[in-house]
């Protein structure tokens, strides 16, 4: 009766030692994988300010908050970042001024967006355009809690009378710096946690839109274009298709 007892704990054992090898062989890849790409604090320039501001009526409140997807890392004009492209698309197909303040910030987390939003002070948005997701799959953050967050956020803006718009997590199976096999699991993580984030902004009053779907193909056939000279964030061209 004994023998079996330690063959079972030492297959146990042996699965163990698997697991952990495997978990620590992934964390080297996203060691390398971070390094190859590369971080920067600098900002383009800032897009705040009104675009269409020849055309009649009250400017359109737009905020934009999130990570550098939404900042419009790498680019060094701010017409080519994302909040410069939404208010200058907005106020052509609104045929009204939009006055556009983003509080985006590169790296940040879903956890704080809340923090964004409040940075704004009582400047009352009638329209947010959050992008997030990216780097909470790079934090192994549990992709409920950070669905729920982003709900939370959500519900917070419509409350307040804000039409809300949510670029979900993009497919990060297309980043090459990531190696394989983090990649694969980078883009099974990415893709789960866009369907939790589209669900929980969808019963929030949000609108999602899902980046990995629409644009997934698109940046891994055209990768050359698309994504920019660290092969992470997109180019000027990544950003247009996006926006």
């Amino acid at each position: 009766m004994v023998r079996p007892r330690r063959a079972a704990t030492t297959a146990l054992i042996g699965s163990g030692a698997t697991i952990t090898g495997f978990y620590g062989f992934l964390i080297g890849e996203a060691m390398l994988a971070r390094r190859a790409i590369g971080t920067s604090d600098e900002r383009p320039p800032s897009p705040d300010g009104v675009y269409g501001d020849d055309l009649p009526g009250r400017p359109i409140r737009l905020l934009v908050i999130g990570d550098s997807a939404a900042v419009g890392y790498g680019m060094t004009s701010a017409d080519a970042t994302p909040p410069a492209m939404l208010g200058i698309g907005l106020a052509h197909v609104m045929d009204a001024p939009v006055e556009v303040r983003s509080r985006a910030v590169v790296g940040a987390q879903t956890s704080e967006l809340m923090q964004q939003i409040a940075e704004v002070g009582d400047w009352e948005p009638h329209v947010a355009v959050i992008v997030i997701g990216t780097n909470d799959v790079t934090h192994q953050v549990p992709p409920g809690t950070s669905a729920r967050q982003l709900g939370d956020v959500v519900r917070h803006l419509v409350e307040a009378d804000c039409e809300v718009v949510v670029g979900t997590t993009p497919d990060l199976g297309s980043v090459r710096p990531i190696m394989q096999p983090l990649r694969s699991v980078a883009q099974r993580w990415s893709r789960n946690l866009a369907r939790k984030q589209t669900v929980a902004v969808v019963g929030a009053g949000g609108r999602a839109v899902s980046l990995g779907d629409l644009l997934g193909n698109l940046f891994t056939e055209n990768r050359d274009i698309m994504f920019g000279l660290d092969r992470f964030h997109p180019s000027e061209t990544g950003y247009a298709n996006m926006v």
